[in-house]
């Protein structure tokens, strides 16, 4: 009994990691942040789209939001690993205050242009792509010994319950007036931002070595890491090409309109419908996580997702097209359950965010880039397609993960993890998939 408990410490209950200060405080400041910042996104894409009625420009604001994190890709993980991450994160956040406070003052001279909402949007992704990598550090430098799993949870329910608040109310707001979703998101944003503030961490990253110069060869650590690391690079690349081709919740503001013949106030409630599937799935693994077949799991949720996104490319019942964004959200967070403790179990902390920077690169691909590749394909060839063909080109991806990466797949417990060597090793030659995403990133 006492070599069991040696190798499997007790992990602390939901209502242990939830009583905890130095959890309640960040999760409380993230509750307001990602509430703020779920209804802002989900008012400028309704915005852009009502102004000219095309897809593509929704295309456009997903490759604008997507570029600042990859052209700074190298310089926001060493900014995360060598300053206090809590001062980093409130900048970005401040930052991203002002280009909401910038977006209610155009919103409010009615625009006919949308390309100024490109270029705010394009300025926001600059903070956010600094704001990304401190805040996703801060989890295992708050959470309680062997409770990383649940603070990942109950982060996971935070930002999702946001996105239910966030984005149910600004279909309400969107039909008073654009400018006053912004104004009311930038004043939510702004109590996350103080709340911040309050947030104290339990342990500190190790300082970086001071004879250690800041270069692109330290600046690369985090990516030479993820791509000597087999598991992690699976994982991330996973999310990256299998998500890719989902991007359907990017076109909601066309799918509303074009396909379900709705208004603004059951956009909002169609835009809710993300985060309600993800958040009942995260209080779902918030209290009884993951424990065995994690890698498993994780691939039958992402093709869950897929499955989802076919279901919502086809319908057009507005009931069917909500159950449809329950279901592959739900499926999706599971897939982000997995990812986000299984990244920073594998990863050292002096490297955390300089790896998370790159997975945000991966991550933002998926998703800002997604709405590009989606937006352009339904402009072009069809909303249907684009959004079927989506969910389906997931399901390959997922088939292909199985079948030529089988290691992801016998991946058991997040405690293997934490107790194997992390250290970065050469990949095995002999699995073909690895060794073609590696080369793609050479």
């Amino acid at each position: 009994m006492e070599t069991s408990t040696a190798e499997h410490p007790r992990t602390p209950s939901g209502r242990e990691v939830l009583g905890d200060r130095h959890v309640r405080n960040f999760l409380i400041s993230n509750l307001f942040l990602y509430t703020g910042i779920a209804l802002q996104l989900a008012v400028v894409g309704k915005e852009v789209f009502d102004i000219r009625g095309r897809e593509s420009d929704l295309a456009w604001l997903g490759l604008a939001e997507f570029l600042p994190a990859l052209l700074l890709v190298f310089v926001t993980g060493p900014v995360a690993d060598r300053f206090n991450r809590k001062f980093v994160a409130g900048f970005a956040v401040f930052g991203e205050l002002l280009c909401i406070i910038a977006l209610a003052m155009y919103s409010s001279t009615h625009p006919t242009e949308v390309w100024p909402f490109f270029v705010l949007a394009f300025v926001f992704g600059v903070f956010r792509a600094f704001n990304a990598p401190a805040m996703r550090s801060m989890p295992p430098m708050i959470a309680p010994d062997n409770g990383l799993p649940r603070v990942i949870a109950l982060f996971s329910a935070t930002w999702t319950g946001a996105a239910i608040v966030g984005a149910a109310i600004s279909g309400v707001l969107y039909a008073i007036s654009p400018s006053a979703g912004y104004a009311v998101a930038a004043a939510i944003v702004a109590l996350g931002l103080i709340w911040l503030m309050l947030v104290q961490f339990r342990r500190q990253p190790p300082p970086p070595d001071p004879d250690q110069r800041p270069s692109l060869h330290s600046a690369g650590e985090g990516l030479r890491f993820i791509r000597q690391t087999p598991i992690l690079l699976a994982i991330i690349s996973l999310d990256l090409f299998a998500v890719l081709f989902g991007g359907a919740v990017a076109l909601l503001p066309a799918i509303a309109e074009e396909r379900l013949h709705v208004g603004d106030v059951a956009y909002g409630w169609l835009r809710a419908a993300p985060g309600i599937g993800a958040a009942v799935m995260a209080i779902f693994l918030a209290s009884r996580p993951l424990k065995r077949h994690v890698g498993r799991s994780l691939l039958i949720a992402v093709f869950v997702f897929g499955a989802g996104t076919v279901v919502l490319g086809f319908t057009t019942n507005f009931a069917v097209a909500f159950i449809a964004l329950v279901v592959l959200t739900a499926a999706d967070m599971v897939s982000v359950f997995v990812r986000s403790s299984m990244v920073p179990l594998l990863t050292p902390d002096e490297k955390r965010g300089r790896v998370l920077s790159v997975e945000n690169v991966f991550i933002g691909a998926s998703n800002e880039l997604g709405a590009f590749e989606s937006g352009m394909v339904a402009q072009n060839v069809g909303l249907v397609f684009a959004t079927a063909g989506g969910g389906i080109a997931t399901m390959i991806v997922v088939a292909g993960f199985w079948v030529f990466f089988p290691p992801l797949s016998k991946v058991d417990r997040f405690e293997d993890l934490a107790h194997s060597d992390v250290h970065p090793a050469p990949l095995d030659t002999g699995d073909s998939t690895v060794e073609t995403i590696r080369t793609v990133l050479e």
